[in-house]
């Protein structure tokens, strides 16, 4: 059935029925086996262009997986899939099916024991701060929008300046230097994104004469999710790519190129392979860092201060039928390492065996740091007193445990890096058979239908250049 699917999605192409169509291109080679790289291959065999992936582990999907652990599925992350780019929705709708489905589940924020909405809502704020608290919110947001403009460009003063001192202390700072591993001043203002939208006046008069169906429309509960995790997407991208396109346990460890095109990839050291086009997925610091000849001095120490932050994931298993409704509960207070947990079941059903769930705690960290290098029952045992302190479990329910490592889950978006990021791209622009994709390989907090469109823009630019 998936082998008819993948044919009828290849002859939607409009190069289909072209039997000369893979010797008019020239071959891509993909760095990376992630949602980014997948995205690159889906669309090269759609227009028959020949392609070879190659990802460095033994699995497909990078960061974007599902883990088994018995009867439970859970996630690599608090993935869902967002209908911001309705031609990516429809191609993953096309390509998953019925295992596509609309989820309605909203998010809150656990602040002084209490659970409140996230994204903030005005009449939601008022209901747990209490009117003293909320009223002196409300003041700081108005003082702080006629204040004169700061060229200071930190995310500490966006965030004082968009919602307020308390609000943003409250909610925005102490989460953000969690999550980033740096002070709220040394962040760049590109981290906030605008999951805090329904914090404005307009939303709280609609509030105030709507109800609870204006409170719901700006809360960011409604996503898409494939019913057997976030990893059926990575999956059913690589069947489509083809098991012959694609190459495991195949880590790039150099970059050959003349200073004007990328001439070969070495793969584990030894096996120099000849490049017509290269599309790479890497963490851009990697990929600069095997270049050879190296990229110059300059370039390479501000490669250097381009970070990515990698996470820790604390999953307990629990014998109860549910936790909350959430599909995350964030965590903003600084004496808590962790920033936020999902429970899995509340994505889909499937997630976990009929009258049991499960929640997955996430720990921001660095690569090779305490955290990192902690042993799995410590974090394990770190992380419980504070679940059950929370009341959301209690001992007892906990039927198992297990900790992943995610590495370069985020990129650090700090303060400049826009400027170090520009030298960087402008230097490999240079290169006129490279393309760059990807969270890490361009350096951008993107999604997956993000991912989807890059990888559709350079198979776009390829044929147009060879056609």
């Amino acid at each position: 059935m998936m082998r008819n699917k993948i044919k009828s999605l290849v002859s939607d192409s409009p190069l289909s029925g072209r039997k000369t169509d893979s010797m008019r291109y020239p071959h891509i080679t993909i760095l990376g086996g992630g949602p980014a790289g997948l995205a690159v291959g889906y669309y090269a065999r759609k227009h028959h262009i020949p392609f070879t992936l190659y990802e460095a582990t033994n699995h497909i999907g990078g960061n974007c997986i599902t883990f088994r652990h018995g009867d439970f599925l859970f996630d690599s992350g608090a993935h869902r899939f967002h209908n911001r780019i309705p031609d990516v929705t429809n191609e993953i709708k096309t390509l998953l099916s019925v295992e596509f489905e609309k989820i309605e589940a909203p998010s809150s924020i656990y602040f002084n024991e209490k659970f409140i909405d996230f994204p903030l809502s005005p009449l939601n704020l008022l209901k747990n701060l209490g009117l003293s608290a909320f009223f002196q919110a409300v003041i700081e947001l108005l003082a702080a929008r006629l204040s004169p403009k700061d060229k200071n460009d930190s995310f500490e003063h966006f965030a004082i300046r968009t919602y307020g001192r308390s609000v943003a202390e409250w909610f925005l700072l102490s989460y953000s230097e969690k999550l980033w591993g740096l002070s709220s001043a040394e962040l760049s203002p590109k981290i906030a994104g605008n999951r805090m939208k329904g914090l404005n006046l307009q939303t709280f008069i609609a509030e105030a004469l709507l109800g609870r169906k204006a409170k719901t429309a700006h809360l960011d509960g409604s996503f898409y999710y494939p019913s057997g995790g976030i990893g059926t997407i990575s999956d059913k991208l690589a069947e489509f790519c083809g098991e012959e396109n694609i190459r495991k346990a195949y880590r790039v460890t150099r970059v050959i190129h003349d200073k004007k095109r990328i001439c070969a990839v070495e793969v584990n050291g030894s096996e120099k392979i000849p490049t017509d086009f290269v599309a790479s997925t890497l963490p851009i610091n990697l990929f600069l860092g095997m270049m050879e000849p190296p990229p110059d001095t300059d370039t390479f120490d501000l490669v250097k201060d381009l970070q990515y932050r990698s996470m820790v994931l604390v999953a307990f298993f629990l014998n109860k039928n549910r936790v909350s409704e959430n599909a995350s509960i964030y965590f903003p207070d600084p004496d808590l390492e962790f920033t936020r947990i999902y429970e899995p079941k509340n994505r889909s059903c499937r997630m976990s065996p009929h009258g049991k769930t499960s929640l997955v705690v996430e720990i921001p960290c660095q690569q090779e740091d305490a955290v990192w290098k902690k042993s799995d029952e410590e974090l394990i045992m770190r992380v419980r007193p504070k679940l059950v302190q929370a009341g959301l479990i209690k001992k007892d329910e906990i039927i198992d445990s297990v900790v992943k490592r995610i590495p370069y889950a985020y990129p650090i978006l700090d303060a400049g890096f826009e400027e170090k990021l520009r030298h960087v791209v402008n230097v490999l622009a240079r290169f006129s058979n490279l393309g760059l994709s990807g969270r890490n390989g361009m350096f951008v907090y993107g999604h997956i239908h993000d991912m989807m469109a890059m990888g559709k823009e350079i198979v776009e630019r390829y044929r147009s250049e060879n056609h």
